[in-house]
């Protein structure tokens, strides 16, 4: 990744074009200097430029052309889920797609929730980096593929399922609500364990399944019906 500066949000629109013009100059000083050495590790190495210029359509125009014209091996998004409104971020990124090279990667940093993905994946976004799995997870939040989990809610106290019935991963195979929410408020760290364990599976089942719909040319249909189940209320059980 080359390096750049993700602006705040909110932030003035001349600071966001000077910050924007002073991330294009470290692209272009980072490819050349990539040009100029041989690859570490004995291994090619790939180059991301960043795209960012806040939450102004014409910056964010700005920077894609300029990044595009340079000749990356992919191309990261920046500088949004740091506090916009969500649709705002969809604008920016829907802007920012509109002009990277469909044949090479593009990486939505920072985002996000599962309905964040999915919206992402629709308006062309291939990769994604999240702490929130993990956080959440952390925070006794379970993701599963009828809404989120709070495991120290009281109604899981004698409830003997699995978080998620239909997901396969360790937790899942092992062990019941009862018991997650007792280490829970036990305070034992096998609780952020087993959560963190399940947070990314289901990370990684949503990402491996939309892949799956895509080439089945069934990806609308199929998200429509996720964004539905994924937007349930925080639940006490199902």
């Amino acid at each position: 990744m080359v390096l750049d500066e993700c602006t705040p949000y909110p932030c003035e629109e001349g600071y966001a074009a000077r910050s924007n013009e002073m991330t294009i100059r470290w692209a272009e000083r980072a490819k050349k200097r990539m040009e100029s050495t041989s690859p570490k590790y004995l291994k090619q190495q790939s180059l991301f430029a960043i795209v960012q210029g806040g939450t102004y359509e014409s910056q964010r125009v700005r920077s894609a052309e300029a990044l595009v014209g340079m000749g990356f091996d992919g191309y990261a998004i920046g500088g949004l889920s740091v506090g916009e409104p969500v649709d705002l971020m969809y604008r920016m990124t829907e802007v920012s797609t509109a002009i990277l090279p469909h044949e090479k990667p593009r990486y939505l940093m920072g985002v996000g929730t599962p309905e964040n993905i999915l919206e992402s994946i629709d308006r062309g976004i291939d990769m994604f980096d999240c702490v929130l799995p993990t956080r959440n997870g952390r925070n006794a939040v379970l993701f599963t593929r009828r809404g989120k989990l709070n495991m120290r809610n009281s109604a899981f106290a004698a409830d003997l399922a699995p978080p998620d019935s239909e997901c396969p991963c360790y937790t899942c195979r092992h062990f019941t609500r009862a018991y997650i929410r007792h280490l829970f408020k036990a305070q034992e760290i096998l609780a952020l364990q087993l959560a963190t364990i399940h947070n990314l599976h289901f990370y990684l089942w949503l990402v491996k399944t939309a892949r799956e719909m895509i080439l089945a040319d069934r990806f609308a249909e199929w998200k429509a019906k996720m964004l539905e189940s994924l937007t349930l209320p925080l639940s006490e059980s199902e």
